[in-house]
């Protein structure tokens, strides 16, 4: 089964211009086996494990911790991990994982069929954001044997090939799990897994370590004995913390966007863009259709016509964005579809439409009063809810800024509902069935998981629409159907695209690795090794 593949080389030619690197290989190398890996991590993770929440923190800390079934290489082909080989039957209706022997959890149980068929009946179409949808065509999960799990479908998925990697479909211990409240877990805060890297400490607001595996069934890896992961919440302390070698690797945009030109070209440094093919990153605001005033579709209208997505990418995100057009980004470019309804730049015209819907201004001048919550995420997030104030108070709408921990925003947005406009941002993925519909599907409303349905939006056409592309083995049905997605969902509008986002990582010049994987940035750090005599400091 072929993989939908992102043309990332053209996304990333814009700041290749800034002296940032699409990737760097060291082929030539012999990889050195000892030393500490310093690395930062912002904001802190909630939890460790990705299985029960799926925030980019928990993800890239996980990713060491945990394996997959499969990798995905930079063409987003799925390689072997914990499946050594995997076949699909005629029809789409049947799914065989061949597993790998002699793998053991960090515990010394081994790792079996079992806790591949208990997680994905427990927490993959139960709990998980995603995966409620991707697997919910799986009707019977069958284990004949330690090592063969088979799973039997109602109809085929083209999806769940794309989703098996340690962040789309992380695999849970069965032997800590079965028969416990599964959210409220402790190993969720001391992770057991299967990966190279072995959970040790959790200093909470200042440190994550993990050691070495010594039983990793990858033999030979990993080279590095620790990874420490550092919480470093302020920017400019991460920007000096890697420009001093005090940290040698960082992810998701760690510095200012501003400082990450001037760090790419110190020649301790380097700055890149690969490893994120697999995500498609999106950044996005949810309306509270709920909400006296939003649940109007023509006040979101005026209100997304009061933002200058060019402004948004140029300014406020220092060009690594993209102005987007629809949730499906075009790096999907089967999928996505550019004819969806616009809402171009037009203060004139959101103003118009804010007095067709009643809301003229009062004697203040403004019409309407609504908070803005964004993603504790970094400054970036920041800087874009208070550009939207400002666009909104343009039209006579008044916006207060509201800041919480990572926390405190989920349990607001997913959970109480208690905003009017979040800031967010959602990673697609290969096929808009795993990242995107979350966002629009009903069954998740209140039910306090995060990043699914934040808007409340519940329309039963779009509904049908998700489950039935969950079933429908003609890919070509598939993509006619997620076109006709765009094209509802962009006229109701409960969500505003901003922006296709880029993410770039710093990784100090001593850091050596093969070229990155198309999910390295959720991917573990069992093939990096230090270098030291290369370091130009």
């Amino acid at each position: 089964m072929r993989l939908a593949r992102r043309s990332f080389i053209s996304k990333t030619a814009s700041v290749t211009g800034l002296g940032l690197l699409p990737g760097v290989a060291f082929a030539a190398d012999s990889p050195r086996r000892g030393g500490t890996l310093s690395a930062i991590i912002q904001p802190e993770p909630v939890v460790l494990t990705a299985a029960i929440n799926t925030a980019a923190p928990t993800g890239v800390v996980s990713g060491s911790i945990f394996d997959g079934l499969v990798d995905y290489d930079a063409a987003l082909q799925p390689v072997p991990a914990l499946a050594q080989s995997w076949e699909t039957s005629a029809d789409g209706r049947t799914i065989t994982f061949h597993l790998r022997p002699g793998v053991l959890w960090h515990d010394g149980q081994p790792f079996t069929s079992a806790d591949v068929k208990w997680t994905l009946e427990n927490v993959w179409k139960t709990i998980h954001p995603r995966n409620q949808a991707t697997f919910g065509k799986v009707e019977t999960v069958l284990t004949p044997d330690d090592h063969t799990v088979i799973l039997h479908l109602s109809a085929p998925s083209l999806a769940i090939l794309s989703s098996l990697n340690s962040n789309g479909a992380q695999i849970l211990p069965r032997h800590l799990y079965e028969g416990t409240d599964v959210l409220n877990n402790p190993y969720n805060n001391k992770p057991i897994g299967t990966g190279p890297f072995v959970f040790k400490e959790w200093n909470r607001g200042n440190y994550i370590v993990l050691e070495r595996n010594p039983h990793y069934w990858d033999e030979g890896k990993p080279y590095l004995d620790r990874v420490i992961f550092k919480v470093i919440p302020d920017a400019a302390a991460r920007s000096a913390a890697l420009e001093t070698g005090e940290a040698h690797y960082a992810v998701l945009s760690p510095v200012p966007l501003k400082d990450a030109a001037r760090l790419a070209k110190l020649p301790s440094l380097r700055v890149t863009t690969t490893g994120y093919e697999w995500v498609s990153p999106w950044l996005f605001f949810d309306f509270n259709v709920t909400r006296p005033g939003l649940d109007n579709p023509k006040i979101r209208q005026a209100l997304a016509h009061a933002v200058d997505k060019n402004a948004i990418a140029k300014i406020v995100w220092f060009g690594f964005g993209e102005p987007a057009i629809s949730p499906v980004p075009s790096s999907l470019r089967a999928f996505h579809d550019s004819t969806v309804p616009r809402y171009d730049f037009d203060p004139k015209k959101a103003a118009a439409l804010l007095d067709e819907a009643g809301l003229k201004p009062r004697a203040d001048g403004n019409r309407l009063s609504l908070f803005i919550d964004y993603i504790p995420y970094g400054d970036d997030f920041k800087r874009t809810a208070e550009y939207l104030k400002q666009a909104f108070k343009r039209v006579g709408v008044e916006a207060t800024v509201r800041s919480q921990d990572t926390a405190a925003y989920t349990k607001r947005v997913y959970g109480d509902r208690d905003f009017d406009i979040a800031i967010t941002w959602f990673a697609a993925f290969a096929d808009p069935q795993i990242g995107v519909t979350r966002a629009y599907s009903s069954a998740s409303i209140g039910k306090n998981i995060p990043w699914t349905n934040g808007s409340g939006y519940n329309n039963p056409k779009v509904d049908q629409i998700i489950s039935d592309v969950q079933g429908e083995a003609d890919q070509a049905k598939r993509i006619e159907a997620f076109k006709s997605f765009q094209q509802i969902v962009m006229s109701d509008l409960p969500t505003l695209p901003l922006l296709e986002m880029k993410f770039f990582n710093v990784e100090a010049a001593a850091l050596r690795h093969p070229p990155a994987f198309g999910d390295q940035v959720y991917g573990s750090l069992r093939d990096f090794w230090l270098d030291i005599s290369s370091d130009p400091k």
